[in-house]
């Protein structure tokens, strides 16, 4: 069983800071879920571009409103506490915060603990994953 206290996780270096976000991070590829479960504060009017291409994400906002986009559909969405969606398909987004965003947020596969968005709103896939050794190996 693991238990962790989220004011802990904020003491940690498991809570990482980035343009427009901070992120506490309670279960890493290293705990050997299958995934990784993040709470996640996104700051009044911040403009975040996003793109998982390496990584499927579900968000449950609990608190503020602000609202995101579908760049593949134009279509826009409202956020507010109660409303969970889901990028199933590496869906490019972009997510504007009105007032700050408070919400859990779950990766599959797993990040690692330290990612923050590259160049294109993406976490990089996990480069410390055990390749399978090639035929030639």
């Amino acid at each position: 069983m693991i238990v962790r206290k989220l004011k802990d996780i904020r003491k940690s270096d498991k809570h990482v800071k980035s343009e427009g976000w901070t992120s506490d991070r309670l279960l890493l590829k290293d705990d050997g879920m299958g995934f990784s479960f993040h709470v996640t504060t996104l700051f009044a009017g911040a403009e975040l571009h996003m793109h998982y291409q390496n990584h499927l994400e579900a968000v449950l906002i609990l608190k503020g409103n602000g609202t995101i986009e579908d760049l593949g559909t134009g279509e826009t969405h409202e956020l507010k506490p109660g409303v969970m969606y889901a990028l199933n398909n590496n869906d490019k987004h972009i997510v504007r915060p009105e007032t700050e965003i408070l919400c859990a947020c779950v990766f599959n596969p797993p990040v690692t603990g330290r990612e923050v968005h590259d160049e294109n709103g993406a976490y990089p896939a996990d480069v410390d994953a055990e390749r399978e050794p090639a035929l030639s190996d």
